[in-house]
């Protein structure tokens, strides 16, 4: 190790690469990285786009990694912080031919005030006072601008170019937000009703007041308040992954799914994660994205608390789910679209999102398919599309699970060298996968083993060679037939852990003690606070009207399911017809009516019964970047509500239209009794739709539902009273206030004054009397259950969300 020199000061060195010298003063700081605005630029691709930092500390000089890829040497080893002065050797990105860095002794040293005035005038045009709380802003800790804040003054920050501060970042809101000067001289902070919400130290706030150090996030830039300036940091998308001490345990902790997993992930690294079934890949996906936070541990977003500010970090997350999240009739281009405008403030126009889905497009290679419907696509190209999705509002960081399942060989390697590029272009990108055919492409492997324990962090090249095997398949074998070995410890144990895993720095936790020495385990951090549940998007009416159009277009484009919808209510109608003849007789008038009510609840039941299932994956991710809950579950209702309702009226009509409904001379209750009946089969099937979104939303498998639909039939046509008596017969007779058809039955029954049609005790029923009240009942049962099934349908959709969702 390079001694310290013996002065106050840290040494003028001279820093001499393969393209040149570069004099460094103790009065600043030297970044080196790919990125073109680094002090110390080297053009290489072992290299990360922010690698490491050189600064003065007192009377030496620092060099300290920032989570690279490929790691950082100082004479001859990995470090992470290490003292350096004349004589030191930097390697960059590899120990033996990376890019080579040496210091030497400036010839003639100046006095140090002359030194940090000469750094300070360098610097004037572009000043950068160090930010009193550095983790809130993570590695982006030298502004990417820097503007003075006049006292008594309003500072308007938003997209719109007439802002006093520009953000172009279309997930921010044209006036977003004010920076507000008090009388007294402090500040504060207003949220100007924008889209995406504006947050103070990662907490969403309407209006509160900034302090200095305080941390202002809107978009995908933080704000800082240091003196009078006002300093933007922008999150590029370079950012780093730190996991610590991540435990998850179900069973009252009797069954153990993560078992303090810890591991770095540089900046713009591709990471691969496998393990057999069962070693808790699902869960740490769950744990890393923030929508089911570990029990213990954390996850640090570039330095930042993730379960702390997961509000405002969420998104800069993406996350593409195993099955797809598009609706597949949809084309690629209006499938995006849609995505954008739910992503998007309301206030972003046409052209601009058309702009931005456009880019995507083209970035994922899909030009050619963007007018194909998804479901005419092969299983690669559908997994592009999903990634084009999230890649919509630009996130740091892309999870993706289990992409290439199902695929074959050649697509899945055309998937994986598709996350190699979205890595290379300034993204940091995590794959969960069964498959080991291209882990080549990736930067780091994490095997985890039964349990949830890591069995290895490293280069894939490495992995087979330290279990000792020659194939993957005989690792997994071998994971599964020796579970009782000790992988984990193994591990630990190692070098390669020394070098990959144990080398990154431990952040200070909120709350917690210092963190231990690079090279050794942390002490356990304590268990993460509960995540404030993301806001709910601000703006209902513009949810509700994109999901009501995308959801019409899907149905629109599904030419199976229109001519279901256009055929059933004639065919059912037909049936009406045939059995009633031309009036109501003894002999036709209760199986005319039962076919109303069969047919009523067919078209509404068969119309949601595998709408909520078949979209659950797409319901999950969109809450998850804050779609209203309401907001979707009303759409549904407006789009097969209006279908459900002119299904009825087409069959009622085709039905009973030129049939004599009644005894010669009767009237209906209120209305003539075609109107009241086909208001009846409207509201019956308007309930039975809501019965079906309801066992839509109970069941787990789409496969289900045509066998719950029949059984739905058969329980109207029991429990109707058109077969038999159900007045007075305990239990069963409660049971029936539960089916709408009871209900409908008697409303289309008090109509037609059934009693004096057919005489007798079936219709001796108080619900079938021809009076006002009674209807008046039974069609306002019909819209209590219509009221009670929405609601319970609401509260089952909340089982399907994202744990942080659930509130």
């Amino acid at each position: 190790m390079v001694q310290r020199p013996g002065a106050d000061t840290a040494p003028e060195l001279v820093l001499e690469t393969a393209r040149g010298s570069t004099d460094m003063s103790p009065g600043r700081t030297y970044h080196v990285g790919r990125d073109p605005l680094c002090e110390i630029c080297l053009d290489d691709a072992r290299v990360s786009w922010h690698h490491a930092v050189l600064r003065p500390e007192g009377d030496h000089w620092t060099v300290e990694d920032e989570d690279s890829t490929n790691g950082t040497w100082a004479d001859g080893r990995r470090v992470h912080a290490w003292t350096v002065g004349p004589g030191s050797e930097l390697r960059f990105g590899s120990a033996l031919d990376g890019p080579r860095v040496v210091l030497s002794a400036r010839a003639t040293a100046r006095p140090a005030r002359a030194a940090t005035a000469r750094a300070a005038a360098r610097t004037s045009a572009r000043p950068a006072a160090p930010v009193p709380h550095p983790e809130r802003t993570g590695t982006f800790r030298r502004p990417t601008s820097v503007r003075p804040v006049p006292a008594r003054t309003t500072l308007r920050i938003g997209r719109d170019p007439g802002s006093d501060l520009v953000v172009e970042d279309l997930v921010v809101s044209r006036r977003h937000a004010e920076l507000r000067s008090l009388p007294d001289g402090s500040y504060e902070i207003a949220d100007l009703s924008s889209h995406n919400g504006t947050f103070l130290n990662g907490v969403r706030v309407d209006r509160a007041p900034v302090a200095e150090g305080d941390i202002v996030g809107i978009g995908h830039s933080a704000f800082c308040l240091v003196g009078d300036q006002l300093q933007e940091y922008v999150d590029t998308g370079e950012v780093s992954l730190d996991v610590q001490d991540l435990a998850v345990a179900v069973d009252h902790g009797r069954k153990t799914l993560l078992d303090h997993v810890s591991f770095p992930v540089g900046a713009s690294c591709l990471l691969a994660v496998v393990g057999p079934s069962g070693a808790g890949k699902s869960t740490l996906l769950g744990a890393l994205t923030g929508l089911r936070p570990a029990d213990h541990g954390s996850v640090l977003y570039d330095g930042r608390d993730l379960y702390r500010d997961y509000a405002e970090l969420r998104g800069r997350i993406g996350l593409v789910p195993q099955d797809d999240i598009l609706h597949a009739q949809l084309t690629v281009r209006r499938a995006l679209g849609y995505a954008a405008e739910l992503r998007f403030p309301q206030d972003t126009g046409k052209a601009e999102r058309r702009a931005r889905v456009e880019e995507v497009i083209g970035e994922l290679g899909l030009g050619q398919r963007a007018d194909q419907p998804i479901h005419t696509l092969s299983g690669g190209q559908r997994k592009r599309v999903s990634v084009a999705l999230e890649l919509l509002t630009k996130p740091s960081l892309l999870f993706l699970d289990e992409p290439t399942s199902g695929l074959d060989p050649g697509m899945d390697r055309s998937v994986m060298h598709m996350l190699r590029g979205l890595a290379d272009d300034g993204r940091t990108v995590i794959v969960v996968t069964h498959s080991v055919l291209s882990l080549d492409v990736c930067d780091r492997l994490l095997v985890l083993a039964p349990g949830g324990r890591v069995a290895w962090y490293g280069p894939p090249a490495d992995a087979l060679g330290f279990f000792g095997f020659d194939q993957w398949p005989e690792a997994f074998e071998a994971f599964e037939n020796e579970r009782d070995r000790d992988w984990a410890g193994r591990y630990a144990a190692s070098p390669q852990y020394r070098t990959y895993a144990a080398a990154a720095p431990r952040t200070p936790l909120p709350g917690g003690g210092a963190p231990g020495p690079a090279g050794t385990a942390p002490a356990a951090p304590p268990a993460p606070p509960a995540p404030p549940a993301p806001p709910k998007a601000q703006s209902w009416g513009s949810q509700l009207s994109t999901l009501v159009r995308r959801y019409a277009a899907a149905l629109g484009a599904d030419r199976t399911f229109l001519s279901i919808m256009v055929a059933l209510p004639f065919v059912m109608g037909a049936m009406a017809r045939a059995l009633a003849g031309s009036a109501f007789t003894r002999e036709t008038a209760i199986n005319a009516l039962l076919i109303l009510c069969v047919g009523g609840v067919l078209t509404g039941a068969a119309n949601a019964v595998r709408e909520l299932v078949k979209e659950r994956a797409i319901y999950r991710r969109e809450r998850a970047v804050g779609l209203s809950r309401s907001a979707y579950l009303m759409s549904k209702v407006v789009v097969l509500g209006t279908i459900t309702v002119a299904q009825a009226v087409v069959l009622t009509l085709v039905g009973l239209f030129g049939v004599r409904l009644g005894p010669p001379g009767s009237t209906g209750v209120f209305l003539p009794p075609l109107a009241e009946i086909t208001l009846a089969v409207a509201l019956l099937s308007f309930t039975a739709m809501m019965l079906g979104l309801l066992v839509s939303a109970l069941v787990g498998k789409e496969e289900v539902t045509m066998p719950l639909l029949v059984l739905l039939a058969i329980v109207q046509v029991v429990f109707c009273g058109a077969l038999l008596r159900l007045d007075g017969v305990p239990v069963i007779e409660q049971l029936a206030w539960l089916v709408p058809s009871r209900w409908a039955l008697g409303a289309m029954a008090g109509t037609v004054d059934l009693r004096r049609i057919v005489p007798g005790p079936l219709t001796d029923d108080p619900l079938f009397a021809h009076s006002a009240g009674v209807w008046l009942l039974n069609v306002g049962m019909l819209v209590a259950l219509s009221v009670l099934f929405g609601v319970l349908v609401a509260r089952l959709l909340r089982r399907h969300e994202p744990a942080v969702m659930r509130k």
